[in-house]
């Protein structure tokens, strides 16, 4: 090789420079600096972390725990219930089913979460008595507890933001699914049960697992009314020995762990689920 051969060769190498990231490097050592004051606060902090230890596995800590992990699922049971059944109303050729449906999540969906709980918890100042004509008459109030209005409150609500959720679910499958199960003969509620809603459902269960995550701390809310939850609970306990934070802390440990499960196993329903799609 020729040396003016090998001086085209080095004119046309380019030399790899390895590009600074300074923002990189400025916002992380920013990041692990507000951690390490914030460490440095709950450590030097007035906090008696004895008593979150001796309060952590309290009895009436657990019981309020117990009622929150009873009230998430089955007020999120009742909005998954009632959401199905709003969307395919939202959906439906009739105007007066559709509308309704309309109506129903403008209302749920536009006032806030804790204002319901207190309409629910206070519906007896509008219908004192609860009456089914032949079979029973009660009092509204004694029907009316904190439990049954804390279900009420958040199931509803919750099923106004669930219809949704299966309302896109729906449209995302293929028209053509739907088609071809009705030359197969189906009818449109089988077709739905059959065809439709099992290839809705990969793109309903991450919305709706996060709805569930959302709904275990909507839970706290019921405090307000007097439904003994963690929250409460906690703050039960603080009312009387003045351990304020401390008492919060247990009670975020708790609501952490419960939401850490419900993270894994929505990961784990979501790569079930998806496994045929996968493969496809």
């Amino acid at each position: 090789m020729t040396m003016g051969n090998m001086s085209c060769l080095e004119m046309g190498r380019t030399e790899r420079i390895r590009r600074k990231y300074y923002g990189r490097y400025v916002s992380g050592l920013a990041i692990v600096v507000i951690l390490l004051l914030i460490v440095r606060a709950f450590k030097n902090g007035m906090i008696d972390w004895g008593i979150v230890g001796e309060f952590l596995t309290a009895e009436s800590i657990l019981v309020g725990l117990l009622k929150t992990i009873i009230m998430a699922p089955l007020a999120m049971l009742l909005g998954l219930v009632l959401g199905l059944v709003i969307a395919l109303m939202r959906m439906s050729p009739n105007p007066v089913c559709s509308s309704f449906a309309v109506g129903y999540m403008w209302l749920f969906r536009g006032s806030p979460q804790l204002l319901q709980l207190f309409l629910w918890y206070n519906i007896a100042l509008v219908f004192p008595t609860i009456t089914i004509p032949y079979l029973f008459s009660m009092p509204t109030i004694q029907v009316m507890t904190p439990f049954v209005a804390t279900l009420l409150g958040l199931g509803i609500c919750q099923s106004a933001y669930t219809a949704e959720v299966f309302r896109a679910g729906i449209i995302s499958v293929d028209k053509g699914q739907g088609e071809a199960a009705a030359a197969l003969g189906m009818g449109g509620g089988l077709s739905m049960r059959r065809i439709i809603l099992p290839q809705a459902m990969r793109a309903i269960v991450p919305p709706v697992g996060n709805e569930f995550i959302g709904m275990v701390k909507a839970t706290s809310l019921a405090s307000a009314i007097q439904y003994t939850e963690i929250l409460n609970a906690a703050q039960r306990i603080y009312y009387v020995n003045n351990y304020v934070i401390e008492l919060l802390i247990v009670a975020t440990v708790w609501y952490l762990f419960i939401v850490s499960l419900l993270t894994i196993g929505q990961s784990f329903l979501e790569r079930r689920i998806g496994r045929g799609f996968e493969r496809r």
